[in-house]
């Protein structure tokens, strides 16, 4: 399947693919950005199945429209069933929380998904990626874009969507910057913080994978979205900071390598251990946008780092004002 970028609009007045074959897989329901797709599609009325390997977990969260099936990606006989009648497959399922090889564990994943998507006719796969030249690669981003390669090469049309840091409560990245800035007045900060990213809105990343249902059918796609800033880690930081009020120094030291730098996190942020140090080597590669194809297919207009980041402070005060009233209820 050749990969191409896309720069036109869909100008054919017939019905969409969406329109056409309504059924959806959804896997990684469970996870940040599934999570939250999954509302958006139950919301839109859309006809959802999600895998899952506990199914009896998610059933208790999703609208009583929304099928779940239990199934595992590293199972290839468990997915047959999961895509029977599916026309449109999301893949939004990594393994870097994984303790074994990572790398390997996502290949065979994605080459058992595509091969089920493919025998089972499904239409299209949208991926959800990340952005990073093609030299030089770290091991987390290189294994990013080989799972879009494996999934185009399977013959079905794959939407690949690429994004730097996402932006929103809960965001891997950003929730590592928060514990950064919230924790250390002072901070000697390693090389990496100067790298440049095109950081996004978790709201934006969920309407371009609505959006991917809509894409022109063809050939597959690979699509580089991102905000509508381009900024430095330390840029970021600084932004949060401001926005929380705090007064923070940063102090850049070239001396910190990725493994120094991922056994500080893991001092300051036990939380990120398992992955910090991956996450960490994935920070010296710049992630912006070079093809800014996306805007000219879809009708997105991505927001700016400062409006992200407010959004996210915004969203986690509703959570905390909607947990507390959940807490006060009289039961």
């Amino acid at each position: 399947m050749p990969q191409i970028t896309a720069n036109t609009k869909k100008q054919n007045g017939g019905p969409s693919l969406a329109e056409n074959h309504k059924k959806i897989l959804l896997t990684g329901a469970t996870g940040y950005i599934g999570g939250r797709l999954r509302r958006r599609l139950e919301a839109d009325s859309r006809e959802v199945r999600c895998l899952a390997r506990r199914p009896e977990i998610l059933e208790a969260q999703v609208a009583p429209s929304t099928e779940v099936v239990r199934g595992d990606l590293l199972r290839p006989e468990t997915l047959p069933a999961a895509m029977r009648g599916v026309s449109t497959a999301y893949y939004l399922v990594h393994s870097m929380a994984s303790g074994g090889d990572f790398a390997a564990e996502d290949r065979e994943a994605a080459k058992g998904f595509a091969s089920a998507a493919r025998a089972a006719g499904v239409k299209r796969i949208v991926y959800l990626g990340g952005l990073g030249g093609e030299d030089e690669l770290s091991d987390h981003l290189a294994s990013r874009q080989e799972v879009g390669r494996i999934l185009r090469d399977s013959g079905v049309q794959t939407v690949e969507l690429r994004a730097s840091i996402i932006i929103g409560s809960g965001s891997l990245s950003f929730e590592m910057i928060r514990a950064l800035v919230e924790r250390l007045p002072v901070m000697v900060t390693p090389r990496w913080v100067r790298t440049l990213a095109q950081p996004i809105a978790v709201e934006d990343v969920i309407e371009y994978l609505i959006a991917a249902l809509d894409a022109p059918d063809g050939p597959s796609l690979v699509l580089e979205i991102g905000g509508a800033d381009r900024a430095s880690y330390g840029d970021i930081m600084a932004e949060y900071a401001r926005q929380r009020g705090l007064h923070r120094v940063m102090i850049a030291v070239p001396v910190l390598s990725p493994r120094l730098s991922s056994l500080w996190l893991a001092l300051v942020t036990p939380l990120y251990a398992r992955v910090g140090r991956k996450l960490v080597e994935s920070l010296r590669n710049e992630t912006t946008v070079g093809d800014a194809s996306a805007l000219g297919m879809f009708d997105i207009r991505p927001r700016g780092l400062a409006e992200a980041i407010r959004q996210a402070l915004a969203d986690e005060d509703s959570q905390v004002r909607g947990e507390k009233r959940r807490m006060s209820a009289p039961v």
